[in-house]
């Protein structure tokens, strides 16, 4: 079987009736908004809540995709569909995927992702104007392109 031209990937800004956004520690990347892989077949908020759940603990409600982001190169590519969410029960729980779970507020969330990948993702979902984003990127460095907001 031959490999996917791209993978599709879910992540999900999460965040707590205090308004904290819960991110992870991962073992290469170090922090970042939860994310994962979709299974062939599933439908793209529920795999958005099984990776929060997986990978923190955390339950979640999906409130709305906020943004599109497509890794261009290398290959192969990746389109990673960007979610809003609230957090509905659950502890912080540590898995293979996070070294650590916390809930940060905005300023101290903003600063922890050092790859810069991570770091724009999360900006992008947090400075939300309502239309649902699509941002471009490659990677080895990263190389961000212009962006556009969907409507």
């Amino acid at each position: 079987m031959s490999r996917p031209l791209h993978t599709v990937i879910v992540s999900c800004l999460v965040r707590n009736t205090s308004g904290e956004i819960l991110l992870i520690r991962h073992p290469r990347r170090g922090w970042e908004l939860p994310q994962g892989h979709v299974e062939a077949g599933e439908e793209l908020p529920t795999a958005a809540v099984r990776e929060v759940r997986e990978e923190t603990g955390i339950e979640i409600r999906i409130e709305r995709l906020a943004a599109i982001f497509s890794k261009l190169e290398p290959q192969p590519s990746a389109v990673i569909f960007g979610f809003l969410g609230m957090a509905t029960g659950g502890q912080p729980t540590t898995s293979e995927e996070s070294l650590e779970v916390g809930w940060f507020d905005e300023q101290t969330a903003r600063k922890l992702p050092e790859h810069p990948v991570n770091r724009t993702r999360l900006a992008e979902l947090l400075d939300q104007s309502g239309s649902i984003r699509y941002r471009a990127y490659s990677m080895g460095p990263y190389r961000p392109k212009p962006g556009r907001d969907l409507g």
